[in-house]
């Protein structure tokens, strides 16, 4: 049995002190689980610990996914095939930099869903039928039955949003009484209103730091002295922004920090120890103010995290150095670090085909939907994606500025089918001296999403448009045509009815060339002279690039994605490039 006292772990009644490091299998492809755990075992750590997204394991209600990135149960099977013991944080909400902080779009959507993270009973009921299905097959791995599962998480960081007690109360009762006999635990910063709104009586209380180890574990025996110190994430590196730099920690700064934790008799939780990928529309956003909503920050793709097994599983600088530090708390002697896949050969691919979006709506696009006011991603049942709204204004008038309000998060305007300018949530959100000349001037608004916010009062961001005004005129008689972005997407793209000019570079356009490999590897795509979009490899969706914007100007490419023989490259290019070419290079460009 796995046993908590304020002197610490014990399993069986040995003492435990847990060296874990945060490893999401929903952020790197299930072919290198294996590698990427091994390399947690050299790094000198004993478990790994892994947040459950319910909103990729539920995409829509009542459907269920645990296939391929998602199969939890063989990512499990995984970590105790490696030796590893596991921390499993299914609450419903993960933070995690994750889209929607990891709670399903398709709540927004639901007028009986009146609030979030609360004891709204329209989202307890959701949330309770998920927990049917989620709870019972992490149950079957924890260490009381036979598997490697040591505890597992009520609710994330509750104490950075709310104070409903019962709420947790709720989720811990949902646990036990569908099968979950380990300890139980919450996760907060160390301050004093985090750990009173966060914690649930009765239950493991951790916190979550990046320095000033000593200030927090005190924090924490101060108001929980009968729990054990832990740190259950250990902030060793960080995440980027679009338009941001590019954040990293020192090596021997962070180290010196794992040496405080580990110095004080705690246990601990690398956050990240291997970050890996935010595939497709799964990255999140946050807000500059947190209490306040305000200043939108979408995440990027990578989830790199400067974490000390970066993105492609390599052995870095932060890696030998942390390792140097645990290996003085290991029992055994530290397996060695394993080399990762081989690179490709840097290359050069041009992008020979092309059809303009508008050409490919039949294939792409939804119903038309008309409505007085433009509906929200979520009226429409889309995720993420493009909305093409459609409008007019009468006329003869103007010219006047043509804004739109509650903008989320990015549109292409178009008038008369002839484009006039590009606006941005929190920046530019009018187009000025839009004149009509007619009876009737057709307005187009192209509406891209970016992740949802995932921490702060924000969470619940929903996408697309709340009004657009001619002067002070609000526009109505709308119609609205939702294009889903995801794994499927190139498929329905029309490519051989609109093959399109090759040369075609002004958005928006998809764009398709194809690699011939005579075997496979890692590489690192890079788009110079491209503005923003999406990218594929063989129908996967890598997921969103902003060359125009940055920090990060290469998308990793896992060697599982490719295969022998030919590989389909395709772009969704929305704003326009130089040249329709891509490269293959060997190093990685975050910033």
């Amino acid at each position: 049995m796995f046993r908590i006292s304020p002197e610490g772990f014990s399993l069986d009644g040995r003492p435990l002190r847990v060296l874990s490091g945060a490893l999401h299998y929903f952020r790197v492809l299930p072919e290198q689980w294996p590698h990427r755990l091994r390399m947690l075992r050299a790094l000198g750590l004993n478990t790994v610990e892994t947040y459950v997204p319910w909103n990729l394991h539920e995409p829509r209600p009542g459907e269920y996914d645990f296939s391929g990135l998602a199969d939890l149960d063989r990512f499990l099977h995984a970590t105790r095939e490696a030796g590893l013991y596991a921390i499993v944080r299914p609450s419903p909400y993960i933070c995690a930099e994750w889209e929607n902080g990891g709670l399903p779009w398709w709540l927004l959507a639901d007028p009986g869903v009146r609030a979030l993270r609360c004891q709204d009973p329209g989202y307890l009921a959701h949330v309770d039928r998920w927990f049917d299905r989620i709870i019972p097959l992490v149950a079957e791995h924890q260490v009381t039955r036979g598997g490697n599962v040591l505890m597992m998480q009520i609710e994330n960081e509750y104490g950075s949003y709310g104070t409903d007690r019962g709420y947790l109360e709720h989720l811990a009762g949902a646990m036990r009484s569908r099968g979950v006999d380990v300890p139980l635990f919450t996760s907060d910063g160390p301050d004093d209103f985090f750990l009173t709104g966060g914690a649930a009586a009765g239950h493991l209380a951790t916190v979550n730091f990046g320095s000033r180890a000593d200030e927090a574990f005190a924090s924490l025996e101060r108001l929980r002295p009968q729990d054990p110190p832990m740190c259950m994430e250990f902030w060793c590196g960080w995440f980027d922004h679009w338009g941001t730099g590019h954040v990293v920690r020192e090596p021997k700064d962070a180290a010196a920090t794992l040496e405080d934790i580990l110095r004080a008799g705690a246990s601990v939780n690398l956050y990240m120890a291997h970050g890996g990928t935010n595939f497709s529309t799964w990255a999140g956003a946050n807000s500059r103010e947190a209490a306040t909503g305000e200043g939108y920050l979408p995440t990027v793709t990578s989830y790199d995290y400067d974490a000390p097994i970066d993105e492609r599983g390599c052995v870095t600088e932060k890696f030998l150095a942390f390792r140097e530090v645990l290996g003085r708390y290991s029992t055994e002697p530290l397996p060695e670090p394993e080399p990762p896949a081989p690179l490709l050969p840097p290359a050069t691919l041009e992008l020979t085909e092309s059809v303009a979006l508008f050409d490919a709506l039949e294939s792409l696009a939804g119903e038309s939907v008309r409505a007085a006011v433009p509906p929200s991603f979520e009226d429409l049942g889309i995720s993420h994606g493009l909305v093409l709204y459609t409008s007019g204004i009468p006329g003869p008038r103007g010219p006047y500025a043509l804004s739109v309000q509650g903008l989320a998060d990015r549109a292409h305007v178009f008038v008369d089918g002839e484009p006039v300018g590009v606006l941005e949530r929190g920046g530019t959100e009018s187009v000025e001296g839009v004149r009509v000349d007619t009876e009737q001037a057709r307005v187009e608004l192209l509406v891209e999403s970016m992740g949802r916010v995932n921490y702060g009062v924000a969470l619940g961001d929903r996408k697309g448009v709340e009004r657009v005004l001619h002067t002070q005129q609000m526009l109505h008689g709308w119609t609205a045509r939702a294009v889903p972005l995801d794994h499927g997407t190139p498929e329905r793209v029309p490519w051989d009815a609109l093959p399109g000019d090759a040369g075609t570079c002004s958005g928006p356009v998809f764009h398709r060339g194809f690699l011939e490999l005579s075997d496979t590897g890692d590489t690192y795509l890079a788009l110079p002279g491209w503005g923003k979009g999406y990218v594929w490899v063989n129908g996967f969706c890598l997921g969103r690039y902003w060359e125009t914007r940055g920090p990060q100007r290469t998308l990793y490419v896992p060697w599982p994605l490719l295969r022998a023989g030919l590989n389909e490259f395709v772009v969704l290019e929305l704003d326009g490039c130089s040249e329709p070419a891509v490269e293959l290079r060997a190093t990685p460009d975050l910033g």
